[in-house]
């Protein structure tokens, strides 16, 4: 029996390692399923032939019971997006995942990619059914080399058992499935212009609307996930969308995979529950704090393009996107950066801003200059060499940027630094105390220039 009459036979009898199938999820590191075998030992490829089967409304359904919500940033609510398909429209349709993940502080998709690439493409191969795709991409992060080499193989495979192509696993569509590495530009993570580097452009970002779901890639409709997005769906048909939504809070449901760095005593990515405490979630995953809980200072909750969090806010704070938008940040990747009382805050900020200027894309005004100005000003104040009233004209060049960009990575831009005025706007000011004014004394005569009486030979 050859493998795609294997996986025929288990999606037709249903036989399944149920009582290893928990057992397996917790212990998936230590599995590489790269190979089908162990990927289809661990749950991937079950009934999928028979999920599939049920039609593009069951599964558009089932995704928009169950609340999930997109986890590449956003939080779009992902069977709401995938609805948004156009239809009959006579063009073709794509679906792309989003794998760029140039957010820093974020590495959930590399680790989905390289480890179990199974997962992820058996969530495409269904998601492309529900949209009405014959073709997908997966626009990959250049860098990310074990990774390309390991989807690569998991698609050859798939293709050389005519799991790919025409009439995968008996079904009555054709699929094929292409790895796209970008070069590198973090401003190809935003859709749009992942959709002009996709066509061979330059990576900009497109005016919206039109929104990809009418005209996307090469002008047809298309809809674009992230990784971590589509990998969940297979899991959520197969036990489905109730359960699914019954982990979490309401409308924040499900699974996260949290990627924990910075002062922590064990780095790590760690799938938990959305709504689970930000402490708990650094103290029994991460390790705890370096130098013990009280020695936090603050937290970048969401990959670094989001506010930061005090420890005061911290002690209390659950980790979904509700919980982080009522304490005015947001959960974005949920790249938890931890910063500890070591650590000179103004100056981490000042290397955020900088890498923000460095990956602008230069297409609008605000942004382009505004970035560049942001971090300029962090480094004076960083060093203590600004003024006062230089703290609220910083936060007043944030305000310029925000909500005046074709993108968002203006405003992701800017909001770290609002955070940081936000809450540190005191230690800023303690150590800026830069005074431009010349003193000038009194007796000498006001006509002549004080600075040359400082100089030899004036």
């Amino acid at each position: 029996m050859d493998l795609k009459e294997r996986i025929n036979a288990l999606n037709n009898v249903g036989v399944f390692l149920k009582n290893n199938c928990d057992k397996y999820a917790q212990n998936k590191d230590s599995i590489l399923d790269k190979e089908i075998e162990n990927s289809i030992k661990g749950g991937d490829w079950k009934d999928t032939k028979n999920l599939i089967s049920k039609g593009r409304n069951w599964i558009i359904d089932e995704v928009k019971t169950s609340e999930r919500r997109g986890r590449g940033g956003a939080g779009f609510p992902t069977g709401l997006k995938w609805s948004f398909m156009q239809k009959g429209s006579g063009k073709p349709s794509y679906l792309i995942a989003n794998a760029d993940e140039s957010e820093p502080g974020t590495c959930k998709d590399r680790e989905l990619m390289l480890k179990d690439p199974h997962l992820f493409l058996e969530g495409m191969m269904i998601g492309c059914d529900a949209v009405g795709s014959h073709h997908g991409y997966i626009y990959i992060r250049g860098e990310y080399f074990p990774a390309i080499k390991s989807l690569n193989t998991a698609i050859e495979e798939l293709s050389a058992d005519g799991l790919l192509g025409q009439a995968p696993l008996g079904s009555d569509f054709h699929l094929d499935l292409t790895v796209h590495s970008g070069a590198g530009a973090y401003i190809c993570g935003e859709e749009t212009a992942l959709l002009e580097s996709l066509e061979g452009k330059k990576g900009q970002p497109r005016l919206k609307p039109p929104f990809p779901a009418l005209i996307g890639l090469y002008g047809c409709p298309t809809i674009i996930n992230n990784v971590e997005t589509v990998a969940a769906v297979p899991t959520i048909l197969r036990r489905g969308a109730k359960w699914f939504s019954s982990l979490g809070r309401p409308k924040n449901t499900g699974t996260k995979i949290y990627c924990i760095s910075g002062n922590v005593n064990n780095p790590c990515n760690v799938e938990e529950e959305m709504g689970i405490p930000l402490k708990e979630l650094i103290e029994t995953h991460a390790g705890g704090v370096v130098g013990g809980w009280d020695n936090l200072k603050a937290v970048i909750p969401g990959g670094s393009s989001m506010p930061m969090l005090p420890k005061e806010i911290c002690d209390n704070m659950k980790m979904d996107f509700d919980a982080c938008v009522e304490n005015k940040t947001g959960l974005g990747t949920a790249g938890i950066v931890v910063i500890n009382n070591d650590q000179d805050i103004i100056k981490c900020m000042a290397r955020i801003a900088r890498f923000y200027k460095h990956e602008s894309c230069g297409q609008c005004t605000p942004c382009r200059e505004g970035s560049g100005w942001m971090w300029r000003m962090l480094e004076r104040m960083a060093a203590g060499e600004a003024t006062p009233d230089e703290v609220d004209m910083l936060f007043d060049v944030t305000k310029q940027i925000e909500g005046h960009t074709i993108c968002a990575f203006g405003e992701g831009s800017s909001w770290p630094v609002q955070g940081l005025i936000r809450h540190f706007k005191d230690e800023i000011l303690e150590r800026n105390k830069f005074d431009p004014v010349v003193k000038k004394d009194k007796n000498i005569p006001y006509l002549v220039d004080q600075h040359l009486l400082e100089k030899e030979n004036a």
